[in-house]
C-alpha cells in the first residue's frame, strides 16, 4: 500500500513484484525481514538493491503488533488498534516520501472506525464523533491561521485517529508529535541539514505521537498530571 496508493496502483493485482525487473515474487522472497536479509539486500532475480523501507516497516510493524497483543491479547480491542497501527504506519511513510495523506485511508478510515464504534465498545459513538471533530477542527484553525503552514491532510489524518482513540488522547498525541517536531527542526537547523523555512512533513509525527498514546495512553496522562 505504501508502494502503489501514491502511483494510483491497485493493492490487489498484480502479484508483488520486484519494481526494478517486475519478476513475480514468490513466497520466499516475502518472508518479512528474514528475505531481506537472506538476500543480501538484493532482488534474487535481478540483483538490484532492495529499498531499506521494506524491512523497516516489517519491523515495525511486529514490534507494535506485539506490544498490543501483550496488552490486549485477543481481545477486540487488539483487532481494532492493530488495524488503527497499520494506517498509522502506511500513512507515515507515504507523508514522508511524497507529502501528502492519501483520502483513500483517511476517509475509509474514518467510516470503518464510527462502524467500529457502533458495533463494538472500545469507544462510544459520540466520542468517535468527538474525535474527528476537536483535533480536525483544531489543526484546520491552525491551517488556516498559518495560511498552508499546516496541509489539509494533516487535518484528515488527526480526524481520523480521533475515530479510534477519541478527542483527547489525539490531542494529546499531536502535542507530543508538535513536541518532538521542535526538537527535531532544531537540531536540523543546528546541523545545518534545514532551514528555518524548510518544511517537514508532520504527519509522521502526529502517527508518533498517537502511537505513543494508542500503546501508553494511561501511563503518559498519569505521568503528566502527577508532574
Amino acid at each position: 500500500m505504501i508502494y502503489r496508493l501514491p502511483n494510483d496502483e491497485s493493492i490487489i493485482f498484480p502479484r508483488s513484484h520486484c519494481p526494478n525487473c517486475e519478476t513475480k515474487l514468490g513466497v520466499m522472497d516475502l518472508i518479512p525481514i528474514i528475505s531481506f536479509v537472506f538476500n543480501k539486500g538484493r532482488c534474487r532475480y535481478c540483483q538490484n538493491k532492495i529499498s531499506w523501507q521494506y524491512p523497516l516497516v516489517e519491523l515495525l510493524t511486529g514490534i507494535f503488533f506485539a506490544i498490543l497483543f501483550i496488552q490486549y491479547q485477543f481481545s477486540i480491542n487488539f483487532w481494532i488498534y492493530t488495524f488503527l497501527t497499520i494506517l498509522l504506519i502506511i500513512c507515515t511513510f507515504i507523508d514522508y516520501k511524497h507529502k501528502i495523506i492519501p483520502n483513500k485511508i483517511t476517509y475509509s478510515g474514518i467510516i470503518i472506525g464510527l462502524i467500529l464504534s457502533i458495533l463494538f465498545k472500545h469507544i462510544t459513538f459520540q466520542s468517535a464523533l468527538l474525535g474527528i471533530l476537536i483535533p480536525g477542527g483544531f489543526l484546520l484553525l491552525v491551517a488556516i491561521i498559518t495560511k498552508g503552514g499546516m496541509g489539509i491532510g494533516d487535518v484528515k489524518f488527526a480526524a481520523m485517529i480521533g475515530t479510534y482513540i477519541g478527542a483527547e488522547y489525539t490531542l494529546i498525541g499531536i502535542f507530543i508529535g508538535s513536541l518532538v517536531g521542535s526538537v527535531l527542526g532544531l537540531g536540523l537547523i543546528c546541523l545545518g541539514l534545514k532551514e528555518r523555512k524548510s518544511r517537514i512533513p508532520f504527519g509522521p509525527l502526529i502517527a508518533l505521537g498517537n502511537i505513543l498514546m494508542l500503546l501508553w495512553g494511561e501511563e503518559v496522562v498519569g505521568w503528566y498530571f502527577g508532574i
